[in-house]
């Protein structure tokens, strides 16, 4: 693309921060520069029309962890990390909710649940068993209890009798959220370009040279907030985990209320506009699920429609009106990866899936780290 002067003059020059994805954590990491630097030229290069990772296609889950998810952290993980882990969701989820306030969001605390297979007998009883362990670990930052049991209300079938609850979990407007935040990050100055891939860079001595798809320019300072896509452009622990969801046309009289997760928070599911939205089963098949294609597959698809009919509307009449997915940025362990790669290149990347819950915090922390 031959730009004009004007476009080279007023868009491309003087750049002092450049940030690469406009999802939760680019939107916020760009807030926070601002904050810091009110007077800097800060742009925001994302390669899609609208975010292309998860920001704008996640379930909009205000989560911190179900209790299978958390035990089984702790099987990999020392327990000053996991209480770390939720401790950085949880501010994260504060710092959104200050940053744009409920309304403009559409949180609502509902509360969270956690559904056991009827044959999982020997996973809820663990959990069950475990409960009391965890809420001990948890109870100096949360001021309460965080789980307890309680009797399945919603009728769902083919689970065991009792679920899992806690009532520190919330749920929100993932489309309202992202236009929320984005409007924010307009208003503060901050130029975002849509449709501009980053094909690669180069540093020189006090800037880096970036190369898109479309035109070269050069900044002070670059900031990676491609999550699931950044083993493209740096070499990081991060692989692409692709997540299908889907969501019901409006069903009337609709009682289901609140967030769901089943089989280790491997599929999730919650109400919205008097529909369901269920989302999960990558642990179907990972090798074909660790791409950053988006699409949906039968495998998948039609496990979701399964667990539609038989468990969460097992009486109640439905009709499939729309699935999508989105790529999440995974790696052996959960917690992101938020550091300084050299003088003037900066990630902020795997979000282990919670980019709701812990994108906020990472923004933050990333634009604390540049100078």
């Amino acid at each position: 693309m031959n730009l004009s002067y004007w476009e080279q003059k007023s868009y491309l020059s003087n750049i002092d921060y450049t940030i690469v994805g406009s999802g939760i954590v680019g939107l916020n990491c760009a807030l926070q520069l601002r904050r810091r630097f009110p007077k800097a030229n800060i742009i925001i290069l994302e390669k899609g029309v609208l975010p292309q990772g998860a920001s704008t296609k996640n379930a909009g889950f205000a989560c911190f962890g179900s209790l299978s998810e958390i035990l089984d952290d702790l099987k990999s993980h020392a327990e000053e990390e996991v209480v770390s882990l939720i401790q950085k969701r949880r501010s994260g989820l504060e710092l959104l909710r200050q940053n744009l306030s409920d309304s403009a969001i559409g949180y609502k605390q509902y509360g969270g649940y956690e559904l056991f297979g009827r044959n999982d007998v020997e996973g809820f009883h663990h959990c069950i068993s475990q409960m009391g362990k965890v809420n001990s670990l948890l109870k100096p930052y949360f001021k309460g209890d965080v789980f307890e049991v309680k009797d399945n209300p919603f009728h769902f079938k083919n689970i065991q009798h009792h679920l899992s609850f806690t009532p520190f979990e919330g749920q929100l407007d993932t489309g309202k959220m992202m236009r929320s935040l984005t409007d924010l990050v307009l208003r503060k100055g901050v130029l975002i370009l849509n449709s501009v891939a980053v094909e690669s860079f180069e540093e020189w001595n006090d800037s880096v040279h970036i190369k898109t798809n479309h035109f070269e320019f050069t900044s002070k300072r670059m900031l990676i907030c491609t999550n699931g896509f950044a083993s493209k452009l740096i070499d990081v622990e991060v692989k692409p985990a692709r997540a299908q969801v889907l969501i019901t046309k409006p069903i009337r009289n609709l009682k289901i209320k609140g967030t769901f997760h089943l089989d280790e928070g491997y599929y999730y599911f919650r109400n919205i506009d008097n529909r369901i939205l269920l989302g999960g089963g990558r642990n179907l098949d990972f090798k074909t699920e660790e791409t950053t294609e988006m699409g949906e597959t039968e495998l998948i698809q039609n496990k979701l429609k399964f667990l539609l009919k038989s468990t969460i509307l097992p009486q109640t009449p439905f009709t499939i009106d729309h699935s999508w997915s989105g790529i999440m940025g995974v790696g052996s362990t959960k917690t992101p990866i938020v550091k300084q790669l050299s003088s003037q290149v900066f990630c902020g990347v795997r979000l282990g899936g919670m980019g709701i819950a812990i994108g906020s915090h990472v923004g933050k922390e990333l634009a604390d780290l540049v100078n």
